[in-house]
């Protein structure tokens, strides 16, 4: 099995990003830096830079797992920060290995599904697919119809070069919205925000296609239901 194909496997990462990891020389199969196109064998251990991920064995025996979390504020999904704050895998403490299904910015909080499912991470992840992801937002002043609007009609991100696919915004309080997206762009909603001139103070996401964050209290975790993994599935093609 390619190295990169076990990385989305297991779930720790996207083929893409296993591909830039091998590149970057974080990957080690057993004491060797792994490099691009290599064939993992039977027995081979698998670490990110010094941490153990995996083997191909782990495949056939684990059991799917699939959590939503509440990640709070201050906590990263990413395993290596410049803070060095805390990731998500660690803060939640699963017993089985799990990696989040995309991510949200340390400064955000809300819904945040973790998984070991590979097949389910690329199948969410994949921007062509339009999956949607829902947030609520507030902004350090009054928001207008014509703020709302050019929200959802797209903005042009000048950093990334690229205008925003289209949305759905409502506005729930005088500075708190709803926004609805079917990508996610890098700090994609900051960078609408600022365009136009305002500033996130608080966002959280509170919908994942079909999974919502509900009473779910900040920094716990529930496994999902038979029926929310079955509608989950159906939806996402799986």
């Amino acid at each position: 099995m390619r190295l990169n194909k076990f990385l989305s496997s297991i779930g720790f990462c996207s083929r893409r990003q296993a591909d830039k990891y091998i590149e970057s020389g974080k990957i080690y199969i057993d004491s060797a830096v792994a490099t691009l196109g290599t064939e993992l064998e039977n027995k081979q251990k698998v670490y990110f830079e010094k941490k153990y991920i995996g083997q191909i064995e782990d495949l056939d025996s684990k059991k799917r797992v699939v959590l939503a979390v509440n990640k709070p504020r201050g906590i990263v999904c990413t395993s290596s920060d410049k803070d060095r704050a805390q990731n998500i895998v660690d803060f939640i403490n699963y017993p089985l290995r799990i990696y989040p299904v995309g991510r949200l910015d340390k400064d955000s909080e809300g819904l945040l599904l973790m998984t070991n499912d590979g097949s389910l991470v690329n199948a969410i992840m994949k921007a062509k697919n339009h999956h949607e992801k829902e947030y609520i937002v507030e902004v350090n002043k009054k928001i207008d119809e014509i703020f709302l609007k050019n929200m959802a009609s797209g903005v042009y991100i000048e950093e990334l070069k690229v205008k925003t696919r289209k949305c759905r915004t409502e506005r729930i309080a005088e500075k708190s919205f709803r926004i609805i997206l079917t990508q996610g762009l890098n700090r994609q909603i900051r960078r609408m925000c600022e365009t136009l001139g305002f500033r996130v103070l608080s966002l959280k996401r509170v919908r994942i296609v079909n999974i919502t964050l509900g009473k779910l209290k900040t920094g716990e975790y529930r496994k999902l239901s038979k029926t929310e993994l079955d509608a989950l599935d159906s939806l996402i093609g799986e």
